[in-house]
């Protein structure tokens, strides 16, 4: 990977116990970059954050009216969900309207993310279904696709498979980034993920934003608006209960809109600037995440005052040990740097 910066140190007492280094990039909807750290054109798989851009081509095939999904299924297509009921309710939704068993979602099980989803599953003597899988809702609008496009159901993610070509050429498209030079790599759910400039993530975003500002009656313009429409009006989907995507939403009432991704990545729009951010944190380490994001937000005044307050918690994290005691935090040391 190239040239880091050190984004955040890890404190114990007076010590900086561990560091975490990594890229940031804020650019428009061309790529250009705007505000940096660390390399903003380093070479990232873009990971989960990439979901709201491959919904773009559910919506834009029809899938969405054609099998009657509402605001709250679009939303979760986008999502990187806790397995909580509702969640899994809404998949279970969607996989109804297609006539489709569970067991066609090919992301496989996984314990719920939320521990008192997990918990409850637990008591009730009941195994993990694909449903709780954080992914089920991207695989459900994976199979809708493969419906419209009268594919095979049953190997929708080989990326030779319409579906995932579909979804090549959007990402390719949104990032303005050519589709021969996207390295391919298999996710955690089995799907094929997508290796690009980092520039060119935040510039997917961007674009995703701009298109859903404007007024064009094109069908891409239409599928972003409906996205981020579906979104702001019901944030839970995307994450759920104490989750950074869904308060970060609900903290800016929708202007600002984010993904995480696996392994260290987020992105962001704000439709408003037809602006994108993306960040990856070198080590991968999820915890790291958040504090750079709300960091990188303030300094470029995306956030205001009382956001930022509602966000407190997720900008400067306490280390606590086993009993609850204060005894560290997690600290953001980075400055953005302007390319402009």
């Amino acid at each position: 990977m190239s040239s880091s910066d050190l984004l955040l140190k890890v404190t114990r007492g007076p010590l900086a116990e561990s560091l975490h280094r990594g890229h940031i990039a804020v650019a428009d909807p061309s790529g250009r970059i705007f505000y940096s750290s660390g390399d903003p054109e380093a070479f990232v798989f873009a990971r989960s954050s990439m979901k709201p851009v491959q919904a773009l081509q559910v919506m834009e095939a029809g899938a969405a009216d054609i099998y009657g999904f509402t605001t709250e299924e679009i939303a979760i297509l986008c999502a990187s969900h806790n397995g909580e009921v509702r969640h899994t309710a809404t998949v279970a939704s969607m996989l109804n309207k297609l006539r489709l068993p569970q067991q066609c979602l090919l992301c496989g099980p996984h314990i719920p993310f939320d521990p008192s989803a997990a918990a409850k599953l637990a008591e009730a003597g009941h195994k993990p279904s694909e449903l709780h899988n954080n992914c089920s809702g991207k695989h459900a609008g994976m199979l809708a696709l493969a419906l419209v496009l009268k594919a095979d159901t049953k190997d929708y993610m080989n990326p030779d498979h319409p579906v995932q070509q579909c979804m090549l050429d959007t990402v390719s498209q949104m990032a303005g980034f050519p589709r021969d030079q996207i390295i391919l790599g298999t996710d955690g759910c089995g799907v094929p993920v997508f290796g690009l400039p980092l520039n060119r993530l935040a510039a997917a975003y961007a674009r995703l934003g701009a298109l859903s500002a404007d007024n064009s009656p094109s069908s891409r313009s239409v599928a972003a608006r409906r996205i981020v429409e579906a979104l702001r009006a019901h944030p839970f989907q995307l994450a759920g209960t104490g989750r950074y995507d869904t308060r970060l939403i609900e903290a800016t009432r929708g202007r600002i809109i984010g993904k995480m991704g696996a392994e260290g990545v987020f992105a962001l729009m704000v439709p408003s600037l037809s602006m994108g951010l993306a960040l990856k944190i070198e080590d991968g380490s999820q915890r790291a995440i958040y504090p750079a994001v709300t960091e990188a937000l303030l300094q470029l005044g995306w956030l205001t005052a009382s956001e930022g307050e509602l966000l407190k918690e997720f900008h400067k994290p306490q280390v606590r040990n086993w009993k609850g005691t204060h005894v560290g935090a997690i600290e953001p040391v980075f400055q953005l740097h302007s390319r402009a």
